[in-house]
């Protein structure tokens, strides 16, 4: 009796969540992997990048995300006629940074405006945003606050599918670290895709899912307790969690057009 046949190895890439329409990966190499064929990218960084653009994109703002905080930046800030965001200890308690309480200071003060231009500089949500828009597939800012709003207009607004990228944050030596806290802003996004009648969902996907409902009630005081909370408050902008936890507070839809999101 001769052997059966051994069947060819399918010639597909395993990466790219190829077959579903939510998937779900971790930072700029993830992104790449699963932009192929979609409809949408929905960028989180709940800490804090993308918090910051929803609490800008609430008050009309242009925001402008770029890799690095350098002189690069202040040019590219100036060619645009927008502010740049300076480093947090710079800001102090009047200035403009990656926090998003200093952006809503700024809006009630009035240094910012639904005129206003800002240059956010981000090594984790914004460079993983500029990537994605030199693919062309339309780029969504998503954080806790505006979850629902995001994955609600996605399904209206895209066909084909949706992917979902936690920007993570980095170990010294710049190598990805996966955080708590994107994992859970993704969860949330990935679960209110389902409610909006999104899928079949990948693995990747509803291991992030699950991740959000396992957390719960404890949203909040996880997001104190974890890495990236603790860290933030021993260098004294603990009281920033609090506009992270305000779980879809924001009806604002940031969209990458451009070179900048606006507010769909």
């Amino acid at each position: 009796m001769s052997s059966p046949r051994r069947q060819a190895p399918l010639s597909i890439d395993p990466y790219t969540q190829n077959g579903f329409n939510v998937r779900f990966e971790w930072g700029a190499n993830g992104a790449t992997a699963i932009a192929a064929g979609a409809g949408a990218m929905i960028v989180v960084d709940v800490l804090s990048f993308t918090t910051t653009l929803s609490v800008a994109a609430d008050a009309g703002i242009e925001v402008f995300p770029f890799r690095v905080r350098d002189a690069t930046a202040a040019t590219f800030a100036a060619t645009r006629g927008a502010m740049l965001a300076v480093g947090r200890r710079e800001a102090g308690d009047t200035g403009v940074s990656l926090s998003p309480l200093s952006v809503r200071r700024a809006v009630a003060d009035g240094t910012l405006t639904s005129s206003s231009r800002l240059v956010l500089p981000s090594p984790n949500g914004a460079t993983v945003a500029r990537q994605l828009a030199e693919t062309g597939v339309p780029v969504i800012g998503a954080c806790l606050r505006n979850a629902s709003a995001c994955a609600n207009w996605a399904v209206r607004a895209v066909r084909g599918p949706i992917g979902v990228v936690a920007a993570g944050e980095w170990w010294p030596g710049e190598s990805l670290r996966p955080s708590v806290e994107d994992l859970w802003g993704a969860g949330l996004i990935i679960d209110a895709l389902a409610a909006a009648g999104a899928g079949p969902m990948s693995p990747e996907a509803a291991a992030a899912r699950a991740a959000f409902r396992g957390v719960g009630r404890n949203l909040a005081m996880g997001l104190a307790a974890c890495a990236s909370g603790l860290e933030l408050a021993n260098d004294g902008y603990g009281d920033e969690i609090a506009v992270a936890a305000e779980v879809n507070s924001s009806r604002k839809v940031p969209v990458l057009t451009g070179e900048s999101f606006k507010a769909a």
